[in-house]
């Protein structure tokens, strides 16, 4: 029995051996392993940056200010994943009354656009189930993150009524996803009217940002993740001065056209560089 105790042990030991090998190998030649190594990481990364800032946070209590060190905390990644960041208009952004910030929401890389434009004392709204995520809501909470809760219609018309006083009580900026879930797709999705409402309610003026698709470096659905390039470009501001709830439908589809405009326009120059460094291939 021992000859063949220590055979075990053998074939155990080699396996083990085998397996970062294997990893290696799957990493290099399967994008799908290669896709959900970068995903876990990007995850991970999130999860222990969350635990390690928490207790520096938790000192100075629920402040916006906090924002600035889950900033630092998630701008390395881009340089881990490859990914060039060009920012446009950022300049626009650089007034000092409050304003609500308006984005397409695509994938979790979102992040990485978002630290690299908002400004400081801006926070996102955010869905409540984020809250109960561990460290992570921890330390959203304590970054003055505003969470609602999109499936009752009542509490999240309480919170965008509350947060329209505090933003300009406390000089705050605001970002908003309006399609309210991630979106790959060629467009975007019809947008809800809450970030809208704050505005309006607020008198303040909104700021819509676009971020380029990410089909050539990533996609959920191909389980593609490689290096590439993502373009952010902040709009001019739109007032909402002398504005009523009544003239929020209309807003929503006023914003909403001009960012599916830039959306596409950068679609299309993605493309074209892309038929660029490829010639040959067919032109749609």
């Amino acid at each position: 029995s021992c000859p063949g105790g220590i055979m075990e042990v053998v074939l155990l030991q080699g396996l083990l051996l085998l397996l970062p090998f294997a990893a290696l190998l799957l990493y290099r030649y399967s994008a799908a392993f290669h896709y959900f190594c970068k995903v876990a990481f990007f995850n991970c990364w999130i999860v222990a940056a969350a635990t390690l800032l928490s207790p520096f946070v938790a000192f100075r209590g629920r402040s916006v200010e906090n924002m600035k060190l889950l900033r630092a905390a998630i701008q390395p990644l881009k340089h881990l994943y490859g990914i060039k960041m060009q920012v446009w208009g950022s300049e626009h952004l650089n007034i000092k009354e409050p304003y609500v910030i308006v984005c397409n929401h695509q994938a979790s890389l979102d992040l990485m656009g978002m630290v690299e434009v908002i400004p400081d004392r801006c926070v996102p709204i955010a869905k409540k189930e984020l809250m109960y995520m561990g460290t992570v809501g921890w330390a959203c909470w304590l970054s003055g993150i505003i969470f609602i809760d999109r499936r009752k219609r009542g509490d999240a018309i309480d919170v965008i009524s509350q947060t329209a006083q505090t933003i300009r009580r406390e000089n705050l900026r605001v970002l908003i996803f309006p399609e309210g879930t991630r979106n790959q797709n060629k467009s975007m999705l019809p947008f809800k009217r809450g970030a809208f409402h704050l505005a309006v309610q607020a008198q303040v003026p909104i700021f819509p940002i676009v971020i380029s698709p990410y089909w050539d470096f990533f996609s959920s659905k191909d389980k593609k993740f490689t290096s590439g390039t993502c373009t952010i470009r902040v709009l001019p501001k739109i007032e909402t001065q002398g504005l009523s709830p009544k003239d929020v439908p209309e807003l929503t589809d006023t914003v909403r056209k001009a960012m599916v405009d830039v959306f596409s326009e950068m679609a299309a120059s993605r493309r074209g560089d892309q038929h660029a460094e490829h010639p040959l291939l067919p032109r749609c």
